[in-house]
């Protein structure tokens, strides 16, 4: 059973940061890659981010290219996503998640294993 936990949310004023953090345990960590979305009220949950199994290859939606990071640290068993110059739009419920292969992942539906989420809301 793998399991997901999700920290660093929080309130922020636009143009401001914050590092979500996403803790692994259950299974071995380094073999596979990582994905972080978010669900904002009334739209459908979209990808933001996802990294590769090694780090070596990332994927962005671009509504976040240029302005959020994701990166991970293997023998930490975590996952991070970066997210500078924020705008109230990125309000959401941000979720990592992980599929069950190595290499990156853009389909939601193969997206296997979901932490419970957590709240980033920026004000204008």
């Amino acid at each position: 059973q793998v399991q997901l936990v999700e920290s660093g949310g929080g309130l922020v004023q636009a143009g401001g940061s914050l590092r979500l953090s996403c803790a692994a345990s259950g299974r071995t960590f380094s073999r596979f890659a990582m994905g972080w979305f978010r669900q904002a009220p009334g739209k459908e949950r979209e990808l933001v981010a996802a990294i590769s199994w090694s780090g070596g290859t990332t994927y962005y939606a671009d509504s976040v290219k240029g302005r959020f990071t994701i990166s991970r640290d293997n023998a930490k068993n975590t996952v991070y996503l970066q997210m500078n110059s924020l705008k109230p739009e990125d309000t959401a419920v941000y979720y990592c998640a992980a599929p069950d292969r190595g290499t990156i992942v853009v389909v939601i539906s193969m997206y296997t294993h979901w932490g419970q989420g957590t709240q980033v809301t920026v004000s204008s």
